[in-house]
């Protein structure tokens, strides 16, 4: 409803109580801090970016550390995700952990090494199980495989790929040997298929023909190669695995053990955090010997209350301060509980700049209207309205953002329970498809009747009121635009871009209300006996609006020709909004879409019959076609709402370009600290 009006403060105090100020400053949370515009250059800055990266460093570290903590001693849940809470706690559990923190750190430390150690231990494991994967087709092998053979003999231990006999390999090992060779050839049992692993007993003098021989044929040395016996290496390994198993066991044990400090290392990351903020800022506060400066920003109704507490407690001069020209305060929004749940949605479009007006009242009631009338169904409304409500109620403390995405969830639901209720839509009409197929009430029996008229048989009525629900739409964004005008003291620019737009485009409208063409478009006959009353009073309507725009739309330019010229082609922005106006029809489409989806998955429920197994068939397509439906239907309403507000409503005033109120305050990602005044640490 409205922008809060902001108020810039020069501060300038000690240099001793820089740091405390600045804690004092972030835990109120409620100043944007600046220092561009002090650029005396007698002044100077602190580098400050070795203690901020340290401290970054160290609450980092009390991540991983919570991590770990998370996955090898989970703690019970505590909501979580999207609907996550910081943790209340007092300012007593906040000043142990700052006195104990180095302890902290050093536990910390020792729950990474623990899991370092771990990834070591794992990786050992899996090389040990590739070289146990590797030997498995050795395991017959009777001597070690570094062995080289005896004072007599010599022991060629390989492979050869592919298909291959032990007589086609007995046949050349032995080729250019004496008859009978003094050549043994063993092929091992349990060798991969294509691959011939062997054992090739030959003499000493014989050893080089042999091998070169069988290099001929494809002899290669074995891949992996132990010291002593396959099948005795394969049970030093398996110790091996054993007791890296069990230093896991161990490590994990001690990581374990530090599950009672997982609320204090959150309690510490987000303390290094804050301080890493605090560290950030102070490396660009300029100083002289004695004194420190800065600038903020605080909402108009907090500037005295901060100004007194600064002076009093620090002995600091605090000034308020006119902005500069080239300087822009940031905006702050305050709505009441309904409106404001639509703030969101204005931010991620833009914020509105001071002196210009806020249209989240206007905005917030059309967007759950239109909402309500896109997803259209009793039974899909009371499920969203109920379910955010649960949250809202069990989670207290979330997070603004999700908050009010919750709060327009909300509303969005109740709107749909409406237009349902209006529709006569309860999942679709499951009511009537039930009450006929399990309950033995006639087909032509309707059981829930709309309070209003069903869109799926009167498409094109609703279609009319739709348009007619978009032309008022539009005519609050002009309306908005008039007033902006009104409160800038242009009475000419209201007269000439507004009034005249809301003659030009009203009286087009009595003249096509009361006409044979709507009537053809709408399908239905209307009565508009009390237009027809007015006479060529709409005409003149138009007429005069398109005069005045011709004449004064373009009132900037000296030319009178030009500007009567651009004035007539401004003219022909009508049909932007005619287009406009046809642009509401999605209210139409999403909502006939979520009818007949919802009706199409309840006559695939029910072709089970009255039966049991007809029950539980219409119990799964129900639930799954329903919850799909659900989804989808809700995310084509939030979308559309949005184009809705972002393209037609603010396409006929607003401009934006305003900057979020950036506070300076604490870096919590875990807790909340009540009532905290902190000291300097």
């Amino acid at each position: 409803m409205a922008i809060v009006k902001m108020q810039k403060l020069s501060v300038c105090a000690n240099k001793k109580n820089r740091k405390a100020i600045l804690e004092q400053l972030q835990s109120l949370g409620c100043m944007e801090i600046t220092t561009e515009g002090i650029d005396d250059p007698q002044l100077q800055k602190m580098d400050t970016d070795k203690q901020r990266q340290q401290f970054l460093r160290n609450a980092d570290a009390f991540d991983e550390a919570i991590r770990l903590l998370d996955r090898y001693a989970k703690a019970p849940s505590k909501g979580g995700g999207l609907f996550a809470e910081k943790e209340q706690i007092d300012r007593a559990q906040f000043e142990e952990v700052v006195k104990n923190q180095k302890q902290l750190v050093t536990a910390g430390q020792a729950v990474q090494r623990a899991e370092k150690t771990i990834a070591e231990c794992r990786g050992t494991i899996q090389k040990q199980e590739n070289r146990i994967a590797a030997l498995e087709p050795w395991m017959a092998l009777p001597v070690p495989m570094d062995c080289s053979g005896t004072k007599q003999t010599s022991y060629l231990i390989g492979t050869i790929e592919g298909s291959i006999t032990e007589d086609q390999i007995f046949a050349a090992a032995s080729a250019g040997l004496e008859d009978p060779a003094p050549v043994s050839v063993n092929l091992l049992p349990g060798s991969i298929p294509g691959q011939n692993n062997m054992l090739v007993v030959c003499l000493k003098r014989d050893r080089d023909k042999v091998e070169n021989s069988l290099r001929a044929i494809g002899f290669a040395n074995p891949a992996v190669r132990v010291d002593g016996v396959p099948a005795e290496a394969k049970k030093e390994i398996e110790e091996d695995i054993k007791s890296q198993q069990e230093e896991i066991a161990r490590q994990e044990a001690c990581i374990a053990s530090y599950a009672d400090r997982r609320e204090d290392f959150r309690i510490a990351s987000d303390y290094y955090r804050t301080r890493a903020a605090k560290y950030d800022l102070l490396g660009t506060i300029p100083q002289s010997e004695n004194m420190f400066f800065l600038e903020g920003w605080v909402t108009a109704d907090r500037a005295e209350s901060v100004k007194n507490l600064l002076e009093k407690k620090y002995d600091a001069l605090v000034e308020k301060e006119e902005k500069r020209e080239d300087e822009m305060e940031p905006t702050v929004l305050h709505n009441n509980r309904f409106s404001e749940s639509v703030e969101g949605v204005l931010e991620s479009y833009g914020l509105p700049q001071h002196g210009k007006i806020d249209p989240t009242f206007i905005m917030s009631i059309f967007y759950v209207i239109f909402f309500g009338m896109m997803f259209s169904d009793a039974g899909y409304g009371i499920v969203m309205a109920i379910a955010c409500l649960i949250v809202l109620k069990k989670h207290k403390k979330l997070p603004d953002s999700t908050r009010k995405m919750m709060q327009l969830f909300f509303w969005c639901g109740i709107s749909t329970t409406f237009w349902g209720i209006m529709y006569g839509g309860f999942f679709g009409d499951a009511i009537d498809q039930i009450a006929h197929t399990f309950l033995g009430v006639p087909s032509d029996v309707k059981v829930i009747k709309p309070l209003w008229f069903d869109p799926l048989s009167q498409p094109m009525r609703l279609l009319v009121w739709c348009m007619g629900f978009g032309l008022v739409h539009l005519f609050f964004g002009l309306g908005i635009a008039g007033a902006q005008y009104i409160k800038d003291r242009d009475f000419v620019g209201w007269f000439s871009d507004v009034f005249s737009w809301y003659l030009f485009i009203m009286g087009l409208v009595l003249m096509l209300l009361p006409s044979e063409l709507f009537s053809s478009i709408a399908g239905d006959a209307f009565d508009f006996s009390g237009i027809t009353k007015l006479g060529p009073i709409p005409k003149y309507m138009a007429l005069v609006g398109m005069i005045i725009i011709i004449l004064m739309q373009e009132r900037s330019k000296k030319n009178p020709i030009l500007r009567v010229l651009l004035g007539a082609y401004d003219v022909y922005g009508v049909t932007s909004w005619l287009s406009d106006v046809l642009s509401y029809s999605r209210l139409l489409a999403l909502g006939l879409a979520t009818g007949v989806i919802a009706n199409v998955i309840n006559m695939m429920a029910v072709m089970g019959g009255n039966s049991v197994a007809g029950v539980i068939v219409f119990i799964l397509v129900f639930v799954l076609g329903h919850t799909l439906n659900f989804f989808i239907n809700a995310l084509g309403a939030y979308v559309h709402s949005n184009r809705l507000e972002f393209v037609e409503f603010f396409g006929k005033f607003y401009e934006g370009g305003g900057r979020p109120f950036k506070a300076f305050q604490t870096a919590n990602k875990y807790v909340e600290i009540k009532n905290l005044n902190q000291g300097d640490h």
